[in-house]
């Protein structure tokens, strides 16, 4: 609670499974906060500038029960509160003075928030998964009225003379102004910096000033505030932008101050607080989901994000005009971008979308969970820490030749920061509003499931993934285990382009396993000439089982994983499509593991009949910029501002071919090596779920592995959060060091 005059923090409470949803009443003698996952609506006192917990209203009982109470509205004359919900997809009406819920409507697709009319009679609900405003008639408990946005309809905003309602809507970087009357849509506000950009802005926060003339919209992805003059509605018109924090998620005017939330702060962190097991015991019941008392002696990647406050002075013209050429400085993407890429006259990777390349067929491999320096810390040229490898080359040789025959690619970064999020990243270059709001609570142990990899048709983005838009551009694509978990497709677009016998998500089946899986349909698709041009593949073992007691070593896990990939490469080498190919590996997201640059940095490799040789590349990549690569060789557009304003990684091919077969070699350590020591992190491994990616939280994960290597008493370095801009562009010489 803050004291809007002096600025200052008046009380703090902790909500230990809070989420979006926050309401005084009228007297403001009374807050009520969402509690999450715990399916609550907590009740708080305000008594000499304190908060004190005076109350509960239940909804159900608490996670695993799905429900999750989102925005709250409550209408003080007839002491009645509404309750949207994002996980039961429902609406609850509930008597105030008894604290029972009197009405229940399910409303299809996940909620976010709701807000009453002027007059009280109606109550506007958005539609989170559905492109709908809902109008729910008070009186008679009813949908009556069904209003068409944009895409993530999340934060509601009413005029003062209840005229207007704005809706802000983060998939279409837009916010759409609803006559309330007439039941349709005014106008709709494009709150991007560039006209027509693709996904990117996220618009999810929305203040009117105190004369109704100024709209504020929060821009989450582009780290600013749109400002619009809705003086006339029907011929509003943009008046620039304002910067502002990581991820800003809501926005309030006070007066003549724009108070703004930071949902990630201002940059990432060193982790002061890192794992240390001298300082903690190691004996905590850990079971799956309730990592409550670990998270709290380890910082965990989500919980350095720190949230802040910014209270901007509303901005005369001149002041505007400043902060607008900011915001423009600040920003990677262009329009012109979009399109035309940077790069180099005949080189294989197009400049301009549509223009054609010699390289026919691509493989994108996604593995699981390393930092660079985990790896290849020990490659000569590369910008590596030894100190912390875990699986060099003894343990990783295939992929060590790979680096060394082909490209070393020492400062490439994931986009993602878990695999929720990661293979959205991977698959779409972006992770959509829904689900960058809801992997932080799963993954805090505080509620909520695994909603990505197309587990969740609201947590996939509007205009698909990258099949999709191959598909759209008469692209052949087949997938092997990415989004086809159990032997089926995740999403409709996948079914019938997956191959049937290749195992997904399972940990008891190699990687070399997954490889003759391939192989065998490969060969095939090739006997027939109908490889598809685009191919998406999963090679997971290099994510490890810890030290779970008669699995398989971290180090017979990591090495299986490699042999795969060196098996993959060398086959496709000796192929008859080798020159027309090329293939690019990437990890999901690091998980959360160290390296002296940042956590975020992983291992990449390119290879291919176009892609150089003994070459090593310091130019900053991420994500990002190997769908831009692949993007621009199949002729596709940019999925996102992200990927739009990546740098293709143009570097790593030459316009004069090389076919030089790549040959594997074996595996430097047994295969079949199992865990056999009963030590503490055996006995953590033991309570880990392994049915699914990141169903443990990375950073305990990342310990039981570092000391599996290191040694049990050894201490885990901290993983480094640097504060550079991983999607920026680098316009320097070839040859760089990793900039900061």
């Amino acid at each position: 609670m803050i004291d809007v005059k002096t600025e200052k923090e008046l009380d703090r409470v902790i909500i230990p499974k809070s989420w979006y949803g926050l309401k005084f009443s009228a007297d403001e003698k009374f807050l009520f906060a969402s509690g999450g996952n715990d399916n609550w609506i907590l009740k708080y006192a305000v008594k000499n500038r304190k908060l004190i917990l005076s109350d509960s209203i239940l909804l159900g009982k608490k996670w695993p029960n799905k429900i999750s109470p989102a925005g709250i509205e409550i209408d003080d004359a007839s002491q009645t509160m509404f309750v949207v919900t994002k996980e039961n997809n429902s609406l609850y009406v509930v008597n105030l003075l008894t604290k029972e819920i009197i009405h229940k409507d399910t409303l299809m697709e996940p909620a976010y928030s709701c807000l009453l009319s002027a007059n009280k009679k109606e109550l506007f609900i958005s539609l989170w998964g559905g492109k709908k405003v809902l109008v729910f008639d008070v009186a008679s408990k009813k949908v009556i009225s069904e209003i068409n946005v944009g895409e993530n309809p999340n934060e509601l905003l009413l005029s003062k003379n209840g005229k207007l309602l704005y809706v802000a809507c983060a998939g279409d970087n837009a916010v759409a102004v609803i006559d309330i009357a007439k039941r349709k849509v005014l106008e709709v506000l494009n709150a991007a910096l560039f006209s027509d950009a693709p996904t990117g802005s996220a618009c999810n926060g929305l203040a009117l000033s105190e004369d109704q003339k100024t709209l504020y919209v929060a821009n989450a992805d582009n780290n600013c505030l749109a400002v619009f003059d809705v003086a006339r509605p029907g011929f509003s018109k943009s008046k620039g932008f304002i910067p502002a924090g990581w991820y800003p998620t809501n926005v309030k005017v006070i007066g003549k101050k724009i108070f703004v939330s930071n949902g990630k702060g201002f940059s990432s962190l060193p982790n002061a607080k890192g794992p240390d097991p001298s300082k903690h015991d190691q004996e905590v019941n850990y079971q799956h989901g309730d990592y409550k008392n670990k998270q709290s002696q380890l910082q965990y990647i989500a919980g350095l994000f720190k949230g802040t406050m910014s209270i901007i002075d509303e901005p005369t013209p001149a002041k505007l005009s400043a902060y607008s050429k900011q915001v423009y400085d600040n920003t990677p993407y262009t329009k012109e971008r979009e399109m035309n890429a940077k790069g180099e006259p005949g080189n294989p990777i197009p400049m301009k979308v549509g223009d054609d390349s010699p390289i026919k067929y691509v493989f994108y491999i996604l593995k699981e969970n390393r930092t660079y320096d985990q790896v290849l810390g020990d490659m000569p040229g590369g910008n590596g820490d030894t100190s912390l490898l875990l699986f060099g080359k003894n343990i990783t040789p295939n992929q060590h030749k790979l680096a060394a025959e082909f490209v070393l690619l020492d400062n490439f970064y994931v986009d993602g920061e878990v695999s929720a999020d990661g293979h959205n990243w991977s698959t779409a270059a972006n992770a959509n509003d829904y689900l960058e709001k809801t992997w932080p609570t799963s993954y805090g142990g505080r509620g909520g499931q695994y909603d990505a990899e197309g587990n969740r048709e609201v947590s996939n983005p509007d205009r698909g993934f990258i099949w999709d838009y191959c598909k759209r551009a008469g692209v052949t694509f087949r997938t092997y285990g990415e989004f086809a978990d159990d032997y089926k497709a995740n999403i409709k677009t996948l079914e019938n382009h997956f191959c049937p016998y290749y195992t997904g998500w399972d940990e008891s089946v190699r990687d070399t396993t997954r490889f003759y899986q391939w192989k065998k349909e490969f060969d095939s698709l090739l006997a027939i000439n109908a490889v598809p041009r685009f191919n998406s593949m999963r090679f997971i073992n290099d994510h490890t089982e810890g030290q779970r007691i008669g699995r398989p070593s971290p180090f017979a896990h990591v090495a299986d994983n490699d042999l795969a990939v060196g098996l993959f490469v060398e086959y496709l080498s000796k192929s008859p499509i080798w020159k027309e190919t090329a293939i690019f590996i990437v990890e999901d997201d690091a998980q959360n593991g160290p390296d002296h640059v940042d956590a975020h940095r992983t291992t990449a490799y390119v290879a291919g009949g176009f892609v150089k040789r003994n070459f090593i590349d310091h130019t900053m990549y991420s994500t990002s910029s190997m769908l831009r690569t692949i993007e621009l060789i199949l002729g596709l557009p940019p999925m996102s501002q992200y990927d739009a304003a990546a740098e293709p990684m143009w570097r790593c091919f030459s316009s004069a071919p090389d076919l030089t077969p790549f040959h594997s070699v074996p595996a430097l350590v047994d295969l079949n090596e199992k865990n056999t020591k009963n030590t503490a992190s055996a006995r953590l491994s033991e309570t880990f779920d392994f049915s699914k990616e990141d169903a443990i939280p990375d950073l305990v994960f990342s310990e039981v592995i570092w000391k599996a290597v290191k040694g049990e008493g050894s201490i885990m370095p901290a993983p480094r959060r640097s504060a550079f801009l991983r999607t920026a562009p680098n316009d320097d010489d070839d040859e760089r060091k990793p900039k900061k």
